[in-house]
């Protein structure tokens, strides 16, 4: 199966795509985590993107479209899946995204959408904030962030929905709930020849994804 996540910031889409992963064998391609790692160690793209995530604006698409070509091509090249959470994040990316994966024929065939209530985002982002001490995570960055959200990635969902894929589910119930409501639908559209056995199955390596990206 190939699946994107969407949903804003604090619906739940990194423990679902875990879960969903898991549930399917897949590899999970977590661009926001991906891009913090960078930062972290001050690599080239992390130096790139470091001054955007720190304001909660949007990554420039040619970073994005740059990893999301690199993630595809490390999936087809062992015959595997995916569960991309963090891309698309506009309808120009999603586009974009779209055509590279058809060049690949890598195309997404399920996206799932958490939905959310704005007021709990924020309660789910400000204790994550806490938890973790996540600079980008203040009150402030998270309402700018929904703000993005609201103003460009919605219209991804009824362009997702025309093409037939999209998945909508309420993310507002206990975790387990939510996995359980997902798993179910994933299973109704779980093409039978997507079905690989295990033992053929090879790992993909995404250890050095990204590194390409955001050189000038």
């Amino acid at each position: 199966m190939r699946i994107v996540m969407i949903g804003p910031p604090g619906a739940g889409k990194g423990t679902q795509s875990a879960l969903i992963a898991a549930h399917f064998d897949l590899p999970r391609i977590v661009v926001g985590d991906l891009l913090r790692d960078h930062v972290a160690r001050g690599t080239d793209l992390g130096r790139a993107v470091d001054s955007h995530l720190s304001r909660g604006e949007l990554v420039p698409d040619e970073i994005m479209l740059c990893i999301v070509r690199q993630a595809l091509m490390a999936a087809r090249a062992v015959g595997s899946g995916y569960v991309f959470d963090g891309v698309p994040r506009t309808m120009a990316q999603a586009r974009a995204a779209y055509k590279i994966a058809m060049e690949l024929g890598m195309s997404a065939n399920v996206a799932i959408h958490l939905r959310a209530d704005e007021k709990e985002l924020i309660r789910r982002l400000l204790a994550r904030a806490a938890l973790e001490h996540r600079s980008d995570d203040t009150e402030e960055v998270i309402r700018h962030r929904l703000e993005l959200y609201e103003q460009v990635t919605q219209p991804i969902i009824a362009w997702y929905s025309r093409r037939g894929i999209l998945v909508s589910v309420d993310a507002m119930g206990p975790v387990e709930e939510v996995g359980r409501a997902i798993l179910a639908a994933l299973e109704l559209k779980r093409p039978s020849a997507g079905r690989i056995p295990a033992r053929v199955r090879r790992t993909v390596d995404l250890t050095r994804l990204g590194v390409q990206c955001g050189q000038g």
